[in-house]
C-alpha cells in the first residue's frame, strides 16, 4: 500500500478500513490480536478518531503499517513557533 497523508481525524476509519482489506485480516482476527469483541473493534474501525494513541500504534503494527512524522507545509495558525512546545 501507498503512503497516506492524514491530516484529520476523519480520515482514519476508511484508512483503517482500507489497511486491515489490505492485509487479508477481517475484524474479527484483529480484534482478537487486540483483546476485544469484534463488535468493539468494528466500532473503533468507525470511530477512528476516539482511539487512544497507544491502542493505534498497536492497531497499525498488526496491520503491517507504521506512523511516520514529518514536518511539512505552513503552521495552521498565523502564530509561528521557534521549536517545539514540550
Amino acid at each position: 500500500m501507498a503512503d497516506f497523508t492524514v491530516r484529520t481525524a476523519q480520515q482514519l476509519p476508511a484508512l483503517l478500513h482500507a489497511l486491515r482489506k489490505d492485509s487479508g485480516l477481517t475484524q474479527a482476527a484483529v480484534a482478537t490480536r487486540l483483546g476485544i469483541t469484534q463488535q468493539a473493534y468494528s466500532a473503533m474501525e468507525r470511530n477512528a478518531d476516539t482511539v487512544g494513541f497507544d491502542r493505534l500504534l498497536q492497531l497499525l503494527s498488526i496491520l503491517g503499517a507504521e506512523l511516520v512524522l514529518r514536518q511539512g507545509g505552513k503552521p495552521a495558525s498565523s502564530t509561528v513557533s521557534t521549536g517545539p512546545n514540550w
